[in-house]
């Protein structure tokens, strides 16, 4: 029961601070929002997202993050399961032999970095409605309209929340698409390059963040990780999917994330 004075600072409006700050957020996105209810390529990856909603329904996935820890994975053992693939998880197929089921991709300095290496993936792909003008729209593309938070979308067609980190957005399509059990790889949660979380670089020489040097190699763009609120967004997502009767587990090699629970990697293909 909500305690007498919990309700009253529930009933307290934000401070005008935050109220106008809103307000501008809502003003500088009109017109995406506009776009995105009017334009041909918001209603096709409406009704594409549409189509896709519990097409996995009772099964379960696997989310590759991009951390280090990839390369201490048998990733082999992935090649018939229902995977999602994020940024640039391609540099690894032609090593595997095989591409991920789905790829994610939402932030705008990969894709105009990376936008025909994207498009070019050979399966469905999930990108950033904000970068629609850096990349072709194929037939088997989807945009995704970004929305305020923090908040756990349950219905990707009418938008998602960042939650400053592709692997958040993967969630929330895991769960659009009915998947039961999601299972975590290659989230290290941990970087060696520090900085203001958001903030831009440009990288001077191999990427000891992610699996390959090559990943944001040198002279490449990239924003620096917000953990703080990546963990806040985690959260959500334990929190919606339990309360589902669904579960997400972290069988990270070595991952530094402690809000999921945990299980060995070969554990998950045990018969």
């Amino acid at each position: 029961m909500t305690s007498p004075k919990a309700a009253l600072r529930s009933r307290v409006p934000p401070p005008l601070w935050a109220r106008l700050a809103t307000a501008k957020r809502a003003v500088t996105r009109l017109p995406d929002d506009v776009s995105w209810h009017l334009s041909a390529k918001g209603r096709l990856s409406r009704e594409r997202l549409t189509a896709l909603r519990d097409k996995h329904r009772g099964e379960r996935c696997f989310i590759i993050g991009n951390g280090p820890s990839l390369r201490d994975t048998d990733l082999s053992l992935l090649r018939d399961e229902h995977t999602f693939g994020l940024n640039r998880i391609y540099l690894m197929f032609d090593e595997l032999g095989f591409s991920t089921t789905y790829h994610v991709t939402v932030n705008s300095l990969v894709i105009e970095q990376c936008a025909p290496e994207i498009a070019e993936v050979p399966c469905p792909k999930f990108i950033a409605w904000q970068a629609r003008h850096l990349i072709d729209f194929t037939p088997d593309m989807m945009f995704l309209v970004s929305r305020d938070g923090p908040k756990f979308y349950t219905s990707v067609a009418d938008g998602i929340w960042e939650g400053a980190t592709v692997t958040y957005v993967a969630m929330q399509l895991a769960y659009y698409l009915g998947f039961h059990t999601v299972i975590l790889i290659g989230v290290d949660h941990a970087f060696r390059t520090n900085g203001e979380p958001h903030s831009t670089v440009v990288s001077e020489g191999d990427d000891r963040d992610h699996f390959s040097a090559d990943y944001f190699g040198k002279g490449f763009r990239w924003q620096l990780p917000d953990l703080e609120t990546s963990e806040m967004a985690y959260r959500l997502a334990r929190s919606r999917f339990e309360r589902s009767g669904r579960q997400v587990v972290d069988a990270t090699v070595g991952g530094q994330l402690d809000v999921f629970p945990k299980a060995s990697y070969e554990s998950c293909f045990d018969a």
